[in-house]
């Protein structure tokens, strides 16, 4: 029956190896927080049991590990004992069964570092820092490289051998590595712009001008460490699909025609666009994670320094939270990818018609 509709074909079956991955994203993203020894309960009870009594901190730690899934309960929910009366632990395989059902609920649990907080709130904070920083750079990087790219593939001469080994070198640098540039030149040797935090400490976190113009001033030297890299590699992409698009026949024929400058530079533009899409759908499911260590440099308040704390801080939960959001990310945006090829690209088609 789907025979007939093979881009619905291709569709379903990369859709099944993709949540394939995402089973396999799950599991890995379960046992590896739990190969170290620390007891992550222990975190919680040094930081809230300070001044109480051993039996008030005895009931504070069942509660945590009933609260956590980390113990075995009878079917009223009461703690199962051992013979000493201690909690008897739930095992692997039933924790990570509650994990699994957490997960499908959208319940990422609750942040051992910053209880009772839950980790999804942490997660959206830590998220919405990462969108501000990060979508702003894609888009303006992707829409700016295009043009220059298309620019210079045809337009050539002196314009394309600056362009081109600048665009190159800019491309060349991880994000960190330009950070660390950025930061010492513009933090150090000129401290014009600061480089730790997203805002000023005495300022507090709101929608108002006062707090948008701080988070602006704080916010240049990280952009600056993404923005240049991303639009160097979208132009050195469109340079080279350009430079293909103007060797095909249909340019040839339109010069041939006296076809205007312009409307030539459109056709090229336009046909080149695929790849391009596709790169930027995958920048933007990689957007959450795509920086982390340079939003770490510069102690941004995203996803990165998040996932820093979590990890000093032995938050197994936090830490599953947001690697599982970064591969959920990863995997949408790659299957992204693969739909938007499925409709344009007719060549899917036509294989999975002869499959």
């Amino acid at each position: 029956m789907l025979k007939k509709y093979p881009t619905t074909r291709y569709i379903l079956r990369s859709g099944g190896w993709y949540f394939l991955t995402f089973l396999v994203a799950i599991s890995v993203n379960f046992v590896l927080p739990r190969l170290g020894k620390a007891n992550p309960v222990d975190i919680i009870i040094a930081k809230h049991g300070a001044g109480k009594t051993q039996h008030a901190i005895q009931v504070k730690e069942e509660g945590y590990l009933k609260e956590f899934g980390l113990v075995k309960l009878d079917p009223d929910g009461a703690i199962v004992r051992d013979a000493d009366g201690k909690p008897v632990r739930s095992s692997l395989w039933s924790q990570y069964v509650s994990y699994l059902g957490m997960c499908l609920r959208g319940d990422l649990g609750t942040s051992f570092m910053n209880y009772p907080k839950k980790v999804s709130e942490i997660v959206i904070e830590a998220v919405a820092w990462d969108f501000a920083l990060q979508l702003p750079a894609i888009i303006l990087g992707w829409l700016l490289g295009n043009i220059l790219g298309a620019l210079a593939a045809y337009k050539r001469g002196v314009f394309d051998y600056l362009f081109f080994p600048l665009s190159l070198l800019v491309c060349s640098i991880p994000f960190f590595a330009f950070g660390m540039l950025l930061k010492y030149q513009f933090g150090i040797v000129w401290p014009i712009f600061p480089t730790t935090g997203g805002y000023a400490s005495n300022i507090h976190y709101s929608f108002s001008w006062e707090f948008f113009s701080n988070a602006s001033y704080y916010y240049f030297l990280p952009f600056m460490s993404i923005f240049p890299v991303l639009l160097g590699g979208y132009a050195i992409g469109m340079r080279s699909m350009g430079i293909y698009e103007l060797g095909t026949d249909y340019i040839r024929y339109a010069s041939y025609l006296g076809i205007k400058e312009n409307r030539i530079i459109s056709y090229v533009f336009r046909n080149a666009m695929l790849p391009q899409l596709t790169g930027v759908a995958l920048n933007l499911g990689n957007m959450i994670g795509g920086a982390l260590i340079a939003e770490i440099i510069f102690s941004y308040p995203g996803l990165g320094t998040t996932i820093l704390k979590a990890i000093q801080g032995q938050d197994y939960t936090l830490i599953q939270g947001t690697a599982l959001l970064v591969a959920i990310m990863i995997i949408a945006a790659n299957f992204t990818v693969d739909i938007v090829i499925a409709i344009f690209d007719p060549r899917v088609k036509a294989g999975m018609a002869g499959a």
